[in-house]
């Protein structure tokens, strides 16, 4: 799993993330956290949405999340691993690419391109939630993804010649070309138990495409 930060408003989703740590274990699978060693770009004070005067780095703020078992992106192999997935927050538009500030025009972290494109090469499974697919719409050209049904993000994924299928609660899209999964979570107004019933239905898709080897 490949993490922004600890918050939806400057890092991951913690609610979305965790839902797959434990979607992953009730399938009996082991799973590895990894972040970027980058500052992020703000932070934020989710108590009142204010912009703090401080700095915290993206990996460090992610260990939370992982409970301090979490490697540097740079130590990614997609040849070790059978899939990756990503969970989303507003830390995936701010940290990992900067779609939040520049829209269709954005520009990913290139380790994180990095990891997307050896995974498509490796045909091994991404899984993305919420904000995410909007990402590897950037970077997979024609991507088939969702993010449910904002129209603002909708437009953005398809400047960027993605092709958006609009989604309801915990629905799942698979792009067979690309081994890619995605499903919208918190970019509907989800409640937590679907949140995790999305992850579950990721999770569950990879383990599908994985059997289609």
């Amino acid at each position: 799993m490949i993490l922004s930060g600890c918050g939806v408003y400057d890092g991951s989703e913690i609610h979305e993330a965790t839902s797959i740590l434990i979607a992953l274990s009730m399938r009996g699978l082991s799973y590895q956290c990894f972040a970027p060693n980058i500052m992020q770009h703000h932070v934020v004070n989710h108590l009142t949405g204010e912009e703090m005067d401080e700095q915290r780095n993206v990996l460090v703020e992610s260990a939370r999340i992982a409970r301090g078992d979490i490697k540097e992106i740079g130590d990614f192999s997609a040849e070790t691993f059978d899939a990756v997935i990503f969970p989303g927050g507003f830390g995936v538009a701010k940290n990992l690419c900067d779609l939040a500030f520049e829209g269709a025009a954005c520009e990913v972290h290139e380790d994180i391109r990095k990891v997307i494109l050896w995974m498509v090469k490796e045909e091994k499974p991404i899984g993305a939630l919420c904000i995410s697919p909007a990402m590897i719409a950037r970077v997979l050209p024609q991507a088939d993804v969702t993010i449910g049904q904002d129209r603002s993000t909708i437009d953005v994924i398809e400047a960027m010649e993605g092709v958006h299928h609009n989604t309801d609660n915990c629905e799942v899209i698979v792009d067979e070309k690309y081994k890619l999964v995605t499903t919208p979570c918190y970019m509907l107004d989800a409640t937590i138990a679907e949140v995790f019933q999305g992850a579950l239905n990721i999770v569950d898709e990879i383990i599908q495409l994985w059997n289609e080897k």
